[in-house]
Parts: C-alpha cells; sequence; structure tokens
C-alpha cells in the first residue's frame, strides 16, 4: 500500500469518528463481535451514502471496500474512493478482476466490507441479495460479520436540514461459512443457502421496517 493511502486512512478514520459524533445521534453496538485478526467479510445492509464511512469510521480494524464504479464519477466521492482504495465495481457485470482483488485481500488477512444487495436499497429496506459475499466468503474461508444500520436513509436531508439525524449501526456474531461443495451445482446451492443466511442475520438486527423481502 502506497505511503500516502496509508496517511489518508490514518487521518481519515478519527475525523469520520469525530464528524458523526458531533452531526449524528449514533448508537454503535457489537464492536467486541468483529475478529481483531484474520480474513472477514463485513455484510452491511445500504440505504444511504453515509454507511460505508460509517462502517469505515467504527470497526474496530482497518477494513478495505468495494463500491460501485459509478460513483468514481461522482465529484469529491470519487476522489475520496481512489485515496482510500476500495475496489470499483460494475453492478450488472461480472468482473473476475474485482473478484481476484477481493480474494487477494481476504487471503492477506484483511477486513473486506460489502453490500450483498449491491446498491443502494430503493424501498427503505432489505432487498433481494446478491452472491458476492457469501462467495467470497465461502471460497475464501472468511467469517462473516453481519451488520445491521438504520437512518441513513435520510440522513444527507437531515443534515442539510441541520437536524442531527438519528444512526444505529450494529455488528452481528460472526457467521462461519461451510467448506466449499465438491460439485459446481452443489456449490451454487450453497452460495445461495449462505446469502440467506447472512441476510436474515442481518434483518434479525433490523426493525421491522427494514427487513423488507427478509421480513
Amino acid at each position: 500500500m502506497p505511503w500516502w493511502r496509508k496517511l489518508f486512512r490514518r487521518i481519515a478514520v478519527p475525523v469520520l469518528r469525530l464528524l458523526f459524533r458531533l452531526l449524528t445521534d449514533l448508537e454503535v453496538e457489537g464492536e467486541e463481535n468483529v475478529p481483531l485478526e484474520g480474513p472477514v467479510v463485513i455484510a452491511l445492509n445500504h440505504l444511504g451514502h453515509l454507511d460505508a464511512p460509517l462502517v469505515v469510521a467504527f470497526t474496530p480494524r482497518e477494513v478495505e471496500g468495494i463500491a460501485l464504479a459509478d460513483l468514481y464519477r461522482v465529484p469529491v466521492t470519487g476522489q475520496l474512493l481512489r485515496l482510500y482504495g476500495a475496489i470499483p465495481v460494475h453492478r450488472d457485470e461480472f468482473d473476475r478482476e474485482v473478484i481476484r482483488r477481493a480474494l487477494r485481500v481476504l487471503s492477506e488477512g484483511k477486513a473486506l466490507a460489502l453490500a450483498p444487495e449491491a446498491r443502494r436499497s430503493v424501498t427503505g429496506a432489505l432487498e433481494k441479495a446478491r452472491h458476492g459475499a457469501a462467495y467470497l466468503a465461502i471460497k475464501s474461508g472468511a467469517s462473516v460479520v453481519p451488520v445491521a444500520i438504520t437512518g441513513t436513509e435520510d440522513a444527507n436531508e437531515k443534515l442539510l436540514h441541520f437536524k442531527r439525524p438519528r444512526l444505529t449501526l450494529k455488528f452481528g456474531k460472526v457467521i462461519k461459512p461451510p467448506p466449499p461443495a465438491p460439485a459446481s451445482k452443489e456449490r451454487r446451492q450453497q452460495v445461495a443457502q449462505f446469502t440467506e443466511q447472512i441476510m436474515r442475520a442481518i434483518a434479525a438486527m433490523l426493525p421491522p421496517k427494514y427487513r423488507g423481502v427478509y421480513g
């Protein structure tokens, strides 16, 4: 990792924590559930633009991330993502390079954060998840920490009107992936089942109105 990226992260994380504490009414639970060593997939629900910064700021270890490539074209946001070193992904494309980079992150014993839904929810509740998080966990043997976020869906609007949004960030208990099944058809079923398990764990930490298709 370049020295300037390390420096950026060293500065950005405490600054983000301070801003969240000052500008929002934030409750964080379950940090003790995050393993401090070894590969781990941080699987979060995705409601708003503050989800990723929230996870980066309060996960008790450094986090690598996957972000939609479209965000790299957004002024300021795109530059911050480049500085941080997030992995860009196109939502509706199968990209072997993204998978290779994500597996390399996990093989190095790092934490990788991503949203299984692969986009910001348009309903304000959980949508049907893609299989990326489950696939990466099973392929790498990484543990999964489900993360439930509330309040970010309208946080930007409230901040613009000088209101403090109420946010919650909950880290759930670790979910161990099963060993990879030997046959490809069985592996596909296994990934689908593990995706369901991850999303049900996230839903269980959310109020009913946020559970969506996993209610």
